[in-house]
């Protein structure tokens, strides 16, 4: 039965999308089974794998909406054991058919029931806001892995995330734990990094991944290529801090 991992921030720009890529792409290099979830309608996690998201032949929309199974959307990448769940602007549309219904924010978790065994790892990325699809997200979801960035403003970014996940803990999702939080963009010549690293290591423990995940420009290049990092620079610091981030999460 495939674990299923929500990576969100309701925090924007601090590469939620870049993790769940990069994470999923290197897990998948080790020959373990992966799904992406695209529930962003940005659509950003399915363009980074190079597929064209205004020419789909089924998207999340379509299954939020009733047309079409997790089955029938579900494609593969130009990844070796990684598929994905695409989207596009459409998933707008979605969330707002979605809003009138009973039962609403468990409409992906019973859709995910069908193919949760086909997988080891189900990757979700949700988009950067507390919404009717983040909340499906985290409700389908075992764990929550939260990225963000070494800045004052994202720790009290994380004290609002965290409330909204022990609101869902509470009233939807009492198996959701908190897979680990990641520090991203991280420079190791600026204090304030490391402040706010020590400041979260105190607060959370080992729940702070030992991993850190760097000021990459490759990070940035690869999604416009259509690739995750590991296949547009396997040498570069972002490469190998995701391949070790993925290791750390297998060894936990």
């Amino acid at each position: 039965m495939g674990k299923i991992t929500a990576v969100a921030n309701q925090k924007g720009g601090v590469g939620k999308t870049t993790t769940a890529i990069n994470v999923a792409a290197s897990l998948a290099d080790t020959t373990k089974r992966v799904l992406l979830v695209d529930t962003d309608p940005q659509g950003n996690s399915t363009s980074g794998l190079g597929i064209d998201k205004d020419n789909l032949g089924g998207s999340l929309y379509d299954l939020y909406t009733g047309f079409k199974t997790a089955e029938e959307i579900i494609q593969a990448t130009s990844v070796e054991h990684l598929h994905i769940m695409a989207s596009n602007i459409e998933l707008i549309g979605a969330e707002l058919e979605l809003t009138g219904k009973d039962d609403r924010e468990t409409v992906l978790k019973r859709a995910m029931e069908p193919v949760r065994g086909r997988y080891d790892y189900i990757l979700i990325d949700c988009p950067p806001s507390l919404s009717l699809l983040t909340l499906n997200a985290l409700v389908a979801a075992d764990s929550l892995l939260i990225p963000m960035q070494c800045e004052y403003y994202a720790l009290e970014g994380i004290s609002m995330l965290l409330r909204t996940y022990n609101l869902i803990k509470d009233s939807f999702n009492p198996d959701l734990e908190i897979e680990g939080i990641l520090l991203t963009m991280f420079d190791g010549r600026n204090t304030l990094a490391h402040q706010v690293s020590d400041e979260l290591r105190r607060h959370f423990g080992d729940k702070v991944y030992k991993t850190l995940i760097p000021r990459n420009v490759t990070l940035a290049e690869a999604p416009s290529h259509g690739k995750p990092v590991l296949h547009y620079d396997s040498r570069s610091r972002g490469a190998q801090s995701y391949r070790a981030l993925a290791q750390e999460m297998m060894e936990a």
